[in-house]
């Protein structure tokens, strides 16, 4: 099913990001679009509250007072509201099973997935009270199905169901209750889903602006083509009739008719267990962690300020070197991408006089590992291309282009801009290629992006500026397309085959000889 879930993913995200593009991809965008949301109905259940009526008498009408007396602004604020709540539900849905795909719930993202189970119940639980407020003949319905739900546990010493026998076992006060709940389980949602993201540093919680104006244009269209409004008013000594029912917050309603209330609590707390449970998966493989070398570490924060999910922190230094403070990694939110080693401006692969140790490094995939790989590569005859590949990218799976060498990395964002250099300015190849995630949905987060922005020269380590931009080349490839990674590696691969030996080109140049795409540069040149 994850294979599937997946799949289906990749295609659906390859699809959005040729219409909206990779920046506004709602697929690249769930969990921020589920914060969206949430202030959506935030603002519009703040003017519902001015209006409500929490007596017996007057909270049926003056929810029909804002639907069609004042339908201009408080008919579109109670849509907004409808509306938002079950796009809510829809987005944390599809974040939940987008993450479960990619399998980004274990180790040390474990943390974020179980806190989204409360959410989960936080969520329904908001969203059914307040179809309570609404006092027509759904909520009635809905009342006497939760009551009954509620009275197979052992806790109550009288029927909850009993207060819903007659219209006199109604009073005022039940509904003042009620709208405290509808506002006090939002804001502890709230609570929740700030925990929900502690673990992550510089987390999405603002879509960009286009894209919530296309999400508030929507929903405003939405909101005059199909309204939401009520049924008739609840009457409990009728029987509902024929009702609409939110198949997004309600739909175990029809389920409790047809199903014993023990076997729905077994559905539901089992599969809350079960979600928690899918974390835990004693096969699972945590990554070797990020170590940090002193000697080599000036304090500077890059690592930390880099680091997608909060593990470093900078503590008061503690080896007497004359810097003021000093990197510490939380093993515990590590998961060993490697992007602080990315970060770091000791990685420097030139280095000869002594080891190869970095301010940070990784446990299981030292940089000096990787300078000694790159030199294998090149102790032959030197490929023409070097590959940077993320471990993650499957476009490689059935082997490389001729005079193709490929290096495989935790994250793309793992690779200093230094050793671009070194693969060039000391002829280990002809060309380098970069192939990672896409920028807007990276399997680390921010390695993408981040690499993007170093070879941009937008963000420290910059690029050297002396690096030839035509021997370098970095493929980016959304939300998926395999075959265009492999597309583009072979046509960069044609195009670097085609260029001298930087080496000798360089010293060609010294000497005054003349080469062909030399002769071509300088008659387009004007």
């Amino acid at each position: 099913m994850k294979r599937y879930l997946k799949r289906g993913f990749l295609k659906a995200g390859s699809w959005a990001d040729e219409v909206f593009g990779p920046t506004l991809n709602p697929l690249s965008q769930l969990g921020a679009l589920g914060f969206f949301f949430y202030w959506i109905v935030a603002a519009s259940g703040i003017y519902l509250y001015i209006v409500f009526d929490t007596s017996v008498v007057g909270v049926y009408e003056s929810i029909e007072y804002l639907t069609h007396d004042q339908w201009y602004l408080g008919g579109i604020m109670r849509s907004f509201h409808r509306y938002a709540s079950d796009a809510m539900v829809l987005f944390m849905s599809l974040h939940i099973l987008h993450e479960y795909s990619f399998d980004r719930y274990k180790g040390a993202r474990a943390f974020s997935w179980f806190t989204g189970v409360p959410v989960l119940w936080l969520l329904y639980a908001a969203g059914i009270s307040g179809y309570w407020l609404v006092w027509d003949e759904l909520a009635q319905y809905i009342a006497i199905g939760t009551a009954e739900w509620l009275d197979w546990l052992p806790f109550f010493g009288e029927p909850v169901a009993r207060n819903f026998l007659t219209p006199d076992a109604m009073d005022d006060r039940f509904f003042s209750l009620l709208i405290f709940m509808h506002i006090f389980l939002p804001l502890f949602l709230l609570f929740v889903l700030w925990l929900h993201i502690t673990r992550i540093s510089k987390p999405k919680i603002n879509p960009p602006r286009i894209l919530a104006f296309g999400m508030m244009a929507m929903m405003f269209v939405l909101s005059l083509v199909y309204p939401a409004i009520s049924h008739d008013a609840a009457d409990l000594a009728m029987v509902p009739g024929e009702l609409r029912i939110d198949w997004f917050y309600l739909i175990i309603y029809p389920m409790l008719d047809k199903v014993p209330a023990g076997f729905m609590w077994a559905l539901a707390i089992g599969g809350s267990i079960g979600l928690v449970g899918m974390a835990l998966d004693p096969r699972f493989r945590r990554p070797g962690v990020a170590e940090v070398n002193l000697e080599s570490c000036n304090g500077c924060e890059r690592c930390m300020n880099d680091c997608p999910y909060a593990a470093i922190s900078m503590e008061r230094r503690t080896d007497g070197q004359p810097f003021a403070r000093e990197p510490v990694v939380n093993a515990s939110n590590c998961v060993g991408c490697g992007i602080c080693v990315g970060a770091c401006p000791t990685s420097m692969p030139f280095r000869t006089a002594a080891p190869l140790i970095p301010g940070i490094d990784l446990a299981d995939r030292k940089l000096a590992d990787l300078r000694g790989e790159i030199d294998a590569l090149a102790a032959g005859e030197p490929p023409q291309v070097i590959a940077f590949n993320c471990q993650y990218n499957k476009s490689f799976a059935s082997g490389v282009p001729d005079g193709v060498s490929l290096v495989s990395l935790p994250c793309i964002g793992m690779l200093p801009p230094p050793f671009i250099d070194y693969v060039l300015s000391r002829g280990k190849a002809k060309g380098v290629f970069l192939a990672g995630c896409g920028t807007s949905d990276c399997e680390n987060r921010l390695g993408a992006q981040w690499s993007a922005d170093r070879l941009a020269r937008k963000r420290d380590p910059y690029l050297r500026a002396r690096v030839p931009e035509e021997r370098l080349e970095a493929f980016w490839p959304g939300s998926a397309d395999p075959g265009g990674v492999r597309s583009a590696l072979e046509g960069f691969t044609s195009r670097i085959s085609a260029m001298p030996d930087l080496q000798q080109h360089k010293r060609d140049l010294k000497m005054g000889v003349r080469l062909p795409q030399d002769e071509a540069a300088e008659e387009v040149t004007p």
